[in-house]
Parts: structure tokens; sequence; C-alpha cells
């Protein structure tokens, strides 16, 4: 079955940085379209960003655009988000996302990591 780990969450200070990676198995990960999410107490999750199966085209939530990068890399089976000029208000567990054939609807989610900044 697909599975999606995602690591590299933690504690940071407003204005710092931070890399999440998201590992893909049992995935033909080239062909599946990737994504991240965000969810914090008591809120819907929320769309964060998405990259295409060859990786040339992304899109990003505006409360991101600028800042959050997102990448893949389909040697490794393994998306990306860099996450820079963090603030108080991206603290949420983010989740990777990963959407195939036919429908490209993210039908497979990870466990998810925290990610908390402080002010």
């Amino acid at each position: 079955q697909v599975q999606l780990v995602e690591s590299g969450g933690g504690l940071v200070q407003a204005g710092g940085s931070l890399r999440l990676s998201c590992a893909a198995s049992e995935l033909t990960f080239s062909s599946a379209v990737m994504g991240w999410f965000r969810q914090t107490p008591g809120k819907e999750r929320e769309f964060v960003t998405r990259i295409s199966r060859s990786g040339i085209n992304t899109y990003y939530a505006d409360s991101v655009k600028g800042r959050f990068t997102i990448s893949r890399d389909n040697a490794k089976n393994t998306v990306y988000l860099q996450m820079n000029s963090l603030k108080p208000e991206d603290t949420a567990v983010y989740y990777c996302a990963a959407g195939v054939w036919p429908s490209y609807e993210f039908d497979y989610w990870g466990q998810g990591t925290q990610v908390t900044v402080s002010s």
C-alpha cells in the first residue's frame, strides 16, 4: 500500500526556516501529483502547495507565496517543502499528499509532521 512519510518538522523562531521532506513508497512517484497541506486544531485542513508530476508546474496558496518552495526528486521518490520567513501563523501539522491517475485527487496522505513557529 502507498506510504507517505513526512519528516523535518520542529520548533523554529519567527523569521527562521525549515525544510520538510516526504518520502513515498509503493507509489509510481513520477506519475503522482504531490502536495502539502496543513491543519491547526479546530480548523479544516488547508491547501499549501502542489507540484506537477514533472516538477515544472507549481501552485501556492497566497498565504505562503514567496516564502515557501515545493520541489521534488523523482529519483528519490521524495517531495520537499522549503519554508522561509516563517511566521507564528504557519504553526500547524503539515501533511504530504499524493494524487494519481485518473483523477489526480489527493487520495493518499502522510501522518503529518508538526511545525511550531514561536514569536
